[in-house]
């Protein structure tokens, strides 16, 4: 009786020492993976995906825009959380931002800042304020640390009784198709999956938050979604997809909008929210 009281205690105070906040939301969430893995894998699912679609050269004018927002948002972010005392977030973190060749409107961003625009997207954000809104939407997954919730929730179920790093050791297969799944990769490296529509919902309110700090207007941003959902065609009812719908979404970051725009100072100036 006393060794179960003792493992039950040992478990309640490792998932307690597991569990942190979201910046910002400060939601509670469970990591159960060292963030340094999620960024190893993360680097090398991004050098698989680049060599298989190689990026558009430099002096394509809108891999020129993908690198310039992409560095604002970055140097926004990183000034931010230093400020927030929570650098650990993005400890080991490699920043890259390509653009893609692709018809698919479609953007992503994996563990240790490695970031991909597809081309088809741009007609859809029309122009730079919303483009960083979406990417700044993508680099919030990562900061939140999405990806590791979902694949601790997966693993914690998949491992069972085996320790983590017994089992991240021992099966490093089954590790890795459990990264895959946490971050929607399937036969083609790359290809993201919606993430949960609580994380969809989070990753539009910091995505918000960070285009403001680097000197982005977020109020013109819920309009994107009217664009996505004109360019989108028939979709299913929100019950039955994992985004929230185009108009939901929406009308959530309008609530959200005056959150937001307490980190908007109107210049690339990143003094942050009070």
């Amino acid at each position: 009786m006393l060794k179960k009281s003792v493992l039950i205690i040992a478990v309640a105070t490792f998932i307690f020492n597991a569990c942190s906040k979201v910046p910002i939301t400060g939601r509670k969430q469970l990591h159960l993976l060292p963030e340094s893995e999620m960024v190893s894998m993360g680097f090398a699912s991004y050098g698989a995906f680049l060599k298989e679609n190689p990026p558009a050269p430099a002096t394509d004018p809108n891999a020129e825009l993908v690198k310039r927002v992409g560095n604002k948002l970055s140097q926004s972010v990183i000034k931010f959380l230093a400020q927030q005392k929570l650098s650990s977030r993005i400890s080991g973190y490699k920043w890259e931002f390509n653009l893609v060749n692709s018809p698919e409107a479609n953007a992503w961003c994996m563990p240790g800042g490695k970031v991909v625009v597809y081309s088809g997207l741009l007609p859809i954000t029309k122009d730079e304020n919303s483009l960083a809104f979406v990417m700044g939407h993508e680099i919030a997954h990562a900061v939140a640390q999405h990806g590791n919730e979902r694949m601790s929730q997966q693993m914690s179920v998949q491992a069972g009784g085996m320790a983590l790093d017994m089992y991240m050791s021992q099966k490093p297969a089954e590790t890795r198709l459990l990264y895959n799944t946490a971050y929607g990769i399937g036969s083609q490296v790359g290809v993201m999956l919606p993430f949960s529509r609580l994380h969809e919902g989070e990753a539009d309110k910091l995505g918000m938050v960070f285009m403001a700090l680097a000197g982005y207007d977020p109020r013109p941003t819920p309009d994107i979604w009217k664009r996505m959902a004109a360019a989108g065609g028939a979709k299913p009812p929100e019950i039955l997809s994992t985004h929230p719908s185009d108009a939901n979404r929406a009308a959530e970051m309008r609530k959200y909008m005056s959150q937001a725009m307490k980190y908007y100072t109107g210049t690339a100036n990143t003094t942050g929210g009070k």
